[in-house]
């Protein structure tokens, strides 16, 4: 598998820019068939800058939905919550601390 097939995109909201902040650690939805070696091996591919510390991966369930009458469940996806070297960042995420400044 290519890097930019199990990097899927990094999941932006609160709890993983907290993640961020508070322990270099990124988060982001990968393919559901890439194991922790692959993507520390594509995070580092894609980011050649940044070093790899830990992966901790995780799959997330779907949740049902329902719209009128119409009943349906979400997708389930899996999520890698990867830990970089210190001093080390991805620069997709230091938009986002600029905003906590402010």
């Amino acid at each position: 598998m290519d890097a930019s097939q199990v990097i899927i995109r990094p999941v932006v909201s609160e709890k993983s820019y907290v993640l961020v902040n508070a322990g270099n650690k990124y988060t982001f939805r990968v393919h559901p068939d890439a194991h922790k070696t692959q993507i520390r091996q594509a995070v580092e591919q894609l980011y050649p800058d940044v070093k790899v510390l830990e992966v901790r991966t995780l799959s997330v369930k779907s949740k049902p939905k329902r719209r009128g009458f119409t009943k349906g469940r979400t997708r389930a996806w899996k999520k890698a919550i990867v830990t970089l070297r210190e001093g080390d960042s991805i620069p997709i995420f230091q938009a986002l601390q600029g905003l906590d400044e402010g």
